[in-house]
């Protein structure tokens, strides 16, 4: 079967089902969501073309005149109906492109907080460094350990040690996962 001989109800569910499955198979990505903006923009022109003509068979199949005969107001009804449910269709699949990007921006925002995650903890493991490096870098004279033999090694002692308890600590959280 040809794409382009599908009734657009159908092509429409099968974009939406192919946009959902690439969605959750490859994450997040600036074409699933151009796709996702193109296909709201489709259902908002059909929905534009649907919402009059619903109207005006209702109110044709509806006339008090001798122009339309009863047997022909069967057909406007029928009419009706049809175009009733192209729009209830329209709706539901305006819903399910509404979840879709809804569903896009949660899986943004959830890697997003992966990665302040990851640099907060390279962050607060740093700032306890820096501030004893700043210390030491204020270049007083009187400053007693910088006349000790051992006070270069020590201080990279102190550096490497509060780096593995703050790691350490955020491991024992569950914070790295």
């Amino acid at each position: 079967m040809d794409f382009l001989e599908v009734p657009l109800n159908e092509k429409i569910d099968l974009e939406i089902e192919l946009i959902e499955e690439q969605l959750l198979t490859k994450g997040p990505n600036n074409e699933l969501l151009h796709q996702m903006q193109r296909l709201k923009k489709e259902l908002t022109r059909v929905r534009r073309f649907i919402s009059p003509l619903l109207q005006l068979d209702i109110n044709l199949a509806q006339a008090d005149t001798v122009l339309i005969q009863e047997s022909t107001r069967l057909y406007f009804r029928d009419v009706s109906d049809h175009i009733l449910r192209i729009s209830e269709s329209t709706e539901s699949h305006w819903e399910l492109v509404s979840d879709l990007v809804a569903l896009y921006m949660t899986m943004q925002s959830n890697k997003m907080n992966d990665v302040m995650k990851v640099l907060t903890l390279f962050s607060t493991i740093f700032i306890p460094l820096t501030f004893i490096t700043g210390i030491y870098g204020m270049n007083f004279e009187y400053m007693p350990e910088l006349s000790w033999h051992w006070a270069y090694p020590v201080l990279w002692v102190i550096f490497v040690a509060t780096a593995a308890v703050l790691g350490w600590f955020f491991w024992r959280k569950k914070w790295f996962e």
